[in-house]
């Protein structure tokens, strides 16, 4: 008996030392590139053209790229990886918006994606679509463009899914007002509603620098544009504002004075009257005209900072955060003590574009979405993400090619 099962063990060992017929490994990478890709199966001519791709160039780059012309890639991968970006829920369900079109057509177009925070740019359906225009107070153009579906209104063709600029909008803002996807109306419903504006900053940094306020708290930051509203003792505390509060508010409110002329307009209320919000709330720009809610509960702390224009300051250069990676670029005014400081949204946008932490973001996420994990649990994963990052900034910050690179490399074996 022992003999035996010593024999079919033999035998087991044998089996599976026998190397995979010629093709088979890379036949077996075709399927996860192009499944990582799309989220479909892949045909048997693409499959076989992956295939011939990978045998010859083993890296799965070659490949990678037959699976990107897939117009899955743009009408499904591309939509659920940006939806959530788009709404306070972070909710992948959400229909096709402006927002999310803008992302899908700079992939597609190979823009530089730090115009993501700083463009004039927008992405709408063609004329020839016979769908609802443009409109700055509801969705209905980017719903009825999704309902014709990914055969009629392929998001992969230049022809359906038109590039334009914000500002070329009737009743549009003007370009230097422009920032890209945060003045799409689908950032100023989510992040722009009621409030006081700091959550369009909070989720700008959760979403396209992949960290939140808690993380980069600093309380050794000036805190002379803490607004008026933060209660120097809340609770009767002078200790929690010092020790706490401040850590957030330092950075975060020297940096959204930038949001100061914009604030969310709509008919109607958003709880009782849910169809009047959806179909009247639009972003609303004032020049010169500080909105009102950045002046709200001034006695909280009256000698607190008062609101008076949208200039900003960026003290994160400085301490701790410096480690975010603060980059000079063209037009960037510092001063003596290292600080970045400009007015408006594009300025502050072209500030969080630049950094190291912006560009290791959009990696990460491609990431997460190809490979399903982050990459932060793997030396060899770590170190990937940074050679992708150094591609990605070298190639002007080409998105499709970090998709492309971060699916060669989760190809498997």
């Amino acid at each position: 008996m022992r003999s035996t099962a010593l024999i079919v063990s033999f035998i087991l060992t044998a089996l599976c030392a026998v190397p995979s017929s010629a093709g088979e490994l890379e036949r077996r990478q075709a399927k996860r590139i192009f499944d990582r890709i799309t989220g479909t199966p892949p045909s048997a001519a693409v499959l076989d053209q992956m295939e011939d791709a990978l045998l010859t160039d083993s890296s799965g780059m070659s490949a990678a790229e037959i699976a990107l012309a897939d117009p899955a890639f743009y009408n499904v991968t591309l939509k659920n990886w940006a939806t959530p970006w788009t709404n306070e829920a972070q909710s992948v369900f959400d229909p096709l918006n402006d927002y999310s079109a803008t992302v899908i057509g700079m992939v597609r177009d190979d823009v530089d994606f730090r115009q993501l925070l700083y463009g004039d740019i927008l992405y709408t359906g063609a004329n020839s679509l016979n769908i609802s225009s443009y409109a700055h107070s509801n969705n209905n153009h980017y719903i009825q463009l999704e309902q014709l579906g990914p055969v009629a209104a392929d998001l992969s063709d230049d022809s359906i899914l038109i590039k334009t600029t914000q500002s070329a909008q009737p009743g549009g803002l003007p370009a230097a007002a422009t920032g890209g996807v945060i003045t799409t109306r689908a950032a100023a419903k989510s992040f722009f509603y009621l409030g006081t504006n700091r959550a369009m900053f909070r989720f700008t940094l959760m979403n396209h620098l992949c960290t939140d306020l808690e993380p980069i708290k600093d309380n050794t930051r000036a805190p002379d544009r803490v607004r008026q509203d933060v209660s120097r003792s809340p609770g009767g505390d002078s200790r929690i504002y010092i020790n706490s509060c401040v850590g957030c508010h330092a950075g975060m409110d020297a940096l959204a004075g930038a949001y100061a002329y914009y604030d969310l307009e709509f008919a109607g209320d958003k709880d009782t009257e849910v169809d009047s919000f959806e179909n009247s709330a639009r972003l609303g720009y004032s020049a010169g005209n500080v909105s009102a809610k950045h002046l709200i509960n001034a006695n909280n702390f009256i000698t607190g900072h008062i609101t008076v224009d949208d200039s900003w300051v960026n003290y994160w250069r400085v301490g701790q955060n410096a480690l975010l990676g603060w980059n000079d670029y063209p037009g960037v005014v510092k001063n003596e003590q290292g600080h970045a400081y400009g007015s408006g949204v594009k300025s502050m946008g072209m500030e969080l574009a630049n950094s190291d932490a912006f560009a290791q973001c959009q990696v990460k996420k491609a990431f997460k979405a190809i490979c399903l994990r982050d990459p932060d649990g793997f030396t060899a994963d770590r170190s990937e993400v940074q050679s992708i990052v150094n591609r990605f900034t070298a190639s002007g910050y080409r998105m499709k090619q970090v998709f492309r690179d971060v699916a060669a490399y989760c190809k498997g074996n």
